[in-house]
């Protein structure tokens, strides 16, 4: 079976595109100026209608160059499906101009003072008023274990549609998987492909998924990249995508990324991890740099 373009959110009509495009940029200084703009008109006329954002992707010009390119490709607002992160949602809206918001996602790494960033609750009451306020369409999260999001929604009036997470062939977050799904929480992963940027950030080195062996030889059976394998995986497991990518070929390739991969194929990349998905290995690692487990599956920290 072919996995599908879209994926259904809990109790809404709209539909959240499997594709979408990441901007993130680990460095806006290594790319030309304009080719973030450039990355997203080129997105869009291909295809892709769902655009993830966040202040911290380029330390505010990536929203600028998200907004120039909606402008300048001419379609319709409302074809668009618009994400993007709490702390920047003012700013962000006025860069972008594009009115309303279709997610907006409490992000779920802590900040420095450990009490406010326990006290998501609190801001989600804040999140419910903007979308009373029709400021955003939905409300989600982002980077949150399965103990953040049963204790959100516990007391939440709105419930999270969305929760945005590292995850791919080498990390499967199978127990998270799980559990989001068994509560009307849809999964969109970024880094599905390896999430090669944060590795190199933070000085760790090593091969992802896109040089694994087994997904090679996939990809070549069907003629395709092991992006595109990885991906149609991704989706398939019911998992939306955001890959970034400034590469206009690439970003063509991960878009033509929907053909039926075989039963038996799906299952050698589910079980490349062990089966359960023991041996993962986590790139954004938050006892590295914060000396506790923000993604703790057992309980929550901090």
């Amino acid at each position: 079976m072919i996995p599908p373009s879209s994926f259904a959110l809990h109790g809404y009509s709209a539909r959240i595109p499997s594709r979408g495009l990441g901007t993130f940029q680990v460095d806006p200084k290594q790319y030309p100026e304009g080719s973030v703009k450039d990355s997203v008109l080129k997105a869009l006329e291909i295809g892709y209608r769902h655009l993830d954002a966040a202040l911290a992707y380029g330390w505010g010009s990536v929203e600028v160059s998200i907004g120039q390119a909606i402008k300048e490709s001419r379609i319709p607002r409302e074809e668009l499906f618009i994400v993007t992160k709490l702390y920047a949602f003012n700013y962000v809206q006025a860069k972008m101009n594009v009115g309303k918001i279709d997610i907006l996602r409490l992000e779920g790494q802590p900040i420095v003072d450990i009490e406010i960033s326990r006290a998501y609750d609190k801001t989600w009451q804040a999140m419910e008023s903007l979308v009373d306020k029709g400021k955003t369409k939905m409300i989600g999260v982002s980077n949150f274990s399965s103990p953040k999001i049963k204790r959100l929604i516990s007391s939440a009036r709105i419930h999270p549609v969305v929760n945005q997470v590292e995850l791919n062939p080498y990390f499967p977050q199978m127990g998270l998987f799980k559990f989001c799904k068994a509560n009307n929480v849809h999964i969109t992963a970024y880094g599905p492909l390896g999430c090669a940027p944060i590795p190199a950030l933070i000085g760790r080195h090593g091969p992802g998924p896109l040089q694994d062996s087994k997904i090679g030889e996939i990809a070549q059976k069907y003629s395709r990249t092991p992006a595109q394998v990885i991906l149609c995986f991704m989706i398939s497991r019911g998992v939306s995508v955001i890959p970034k990518s400034n590469n206009l070929q690439r970003i063509a390739e991960n878009y033509d990324c929907l053909f039926e991969l075989g039963t038996e194929d799906y299952q050698i990349i589910d079980a490349l991890m062990g089966p359960n998905g023991e041996r993962g290995v986590r790139n954004l690692e938050t006892r590295d740099y914060l000396g506790f487990d923000n993604f703790n599956e057992e309980v929550e920290e901090p």
